[in-house]
């Protein structure tokens, strides 16, 4: 796989740090290229005019946008270090769960009054799947990072900021001790932690998203 391999992500993308931190597990080599999600290039229009979103991945020349789709064409692309599971159920359910998390729990930080509240309610649950699912383990892999660590590996930095933004507690450590322990460890290993961005940056980022997000909200017909 001699192609040319970049990578158009942003500090304030969490979705960007899956892209690369499967990248450097796999021992890929790839430029990086900035991108300003607040005053976008020409770049992301020309590489994901459907969307107009980061990540995107160019290998040979060639785009694929969306993480989690991008996530699998690297695990099939560059064999060494698999992400997904070799049994075709639990490679399904990996697939499920990613998708699941990155959903409720997003609708958690942007909801408000009793929005919030129910919107609550199955981020809560997708927190519990998760608990359940790492119990045990070192990784929801088993003794290596998998395609799921990568999935919801933004929980242990990000997730604490969306809750400061948000106003709201999820990963209560007594609810779910083995999701938090898996956190704390998680961060810690040197290809994710190497790519962690700020703190400060990302409040500062997400403060302005919410204000930004309900404003649109607000003005809907």
């Amino acid at each position: 796989m001699g192609e040319k391999v970049k990578l158009i992500g942003s500090i304030q993308s969490l979705f960007s740090y899956r892209i690369e931190w499967a990248l450097k597990l796999k021992g890929v080599e790839y430029e990086y290229i900035k991108e300003d999600v607040r005053n976008k290039s020409p770049l992301i229009f020309k590489y994901n005019p459907v969307h107009k979103k980061v990540p995107v991945l160019v290998h040979g020349g060639k785009p694929l946008p969306e993480s989690l789709v991008i996530l699998e064409y690297i695990d099939e692309t560059w064999k060494d270090c698999p992400l997904l599971p070799e049994d075709p159920y639990e490679r399904a359910m990996a697939r499920f769960w990613a998708k699941y998390g990155d959903e409720k729990l997003w609708q958690a930080y942007m909801a408000e009054g009793e929005e919030k509240e129910k919107a609550m309610g199955p981020a809560l649950e997708s927190l519990a799947f998760l608990e359940k699912g790492i119990k045990g383990k070192k990784f929801f892999g088993g003794e290596k990072i998998g395609f799921l660590d990568l999935a919801v590996g933004w929980i242990p930095h990000w997730l604490n900021v969306l809750e400061e933004v948000g106003s709201m507690k999820l990963l209560d450590a007594e609810k779910f001790p083995s999701l938090h322990e898996w956190a704390e460890n998680f961060i810690q290993i040197s290809p994710i932690k190497e790519c962690i961005p700020p703190r400060e940056e990302l409040v500062s980022y997400f403060h302005s998203a919410l204000i930004y997000l309900r404003s649109l909200s607000a003005n809907k017909p």
